[in-house]
């Protein structure tokens, strides 16, 4: 799961949903540099990774992936899998993708002081390019498989995947569809066993 899913998940604390998105911001041990609620929003990122990684049905899609794409399963599924959740947002979530993500975006430049350089970034850049609403954009998700694919010491054009993950489509989103609940689930008791 990606930016999207991860706050997603996270529930409707806005704290719980700036550490959802700092997990992939901050690496090694949290020691209290951060707010409580943010810090277990950055573990319940964290436990979350763990656990799709973990579910046989994602190692399955990831398996099915054609070389050279297969190294890179996890991270095309994560953004694929948030193109899935925004283009269907109204199936999960009452409020409207957009007003969710303006939303969010408040609340996290509210931390701005807390931010690690690159989750800074993002927060200056997101609300300006509707970086979360992209996702329910097909034609938008090439360009931020680029983005990613750009970041590596050797860079991978990523974008290429594209046309693989999409001729997919059916068996992801069944995957997608057989793999929310369960994150859902466990998302929902972490953060009742936090409390």
């Amino acid at each position: 799961m990606n930016y999207l899913a991860h706050i997603y998940l996270s529930g409707p604390d806005p704290e719980l949903q700036v550490g959802g998105l700092l997990g992939d911001f901050v690496k090694g041990p949290l020691v209290g540099q951060y707010p409580i609620a943010i810090e277990r929003g950055i573990q319940l990122h964290r436990m979350i990774d763990s656990h799709t990684d973990s579910q046989p049905l994602v190692q399955a899609a990831a398996a099915s992936m054609a070389k050279p794409w297969r190294r890179y399963a996890g991270i095309l599924l994560d953004i694929y899998f948030d193109h899935l959740l925004a283009s269907q947002w109204s199936r999960f979530h009452d409020q409207a993708l957009e007003d969710f993500c303006q939303d969010f975006y408040r609340h996290l430049h509210r931390h701005s002081r807390l931010l690690p350089p690159r989750a800074l970034h993002f927060s200056r850049v997101a609300p300006e390019v509707a970086w979360l609403e992209s996702y329910a954009r097909a034609d938008r998700i090439p360009q931020m498989l680029n983005r990613v694919g750009q970041r590596f010491r050797q860079p991978v054009p990523l974008q290429n995947a594209w046309l693989t993950l999409d001729s997919h489509r059916q068996q992801l989103s069944e995957t997608f569809d057989t793999l929310l609940p369960l994150l859902v689930n466990f998302a929902e008791r972490k953060r009742s066993e936090a409390t």
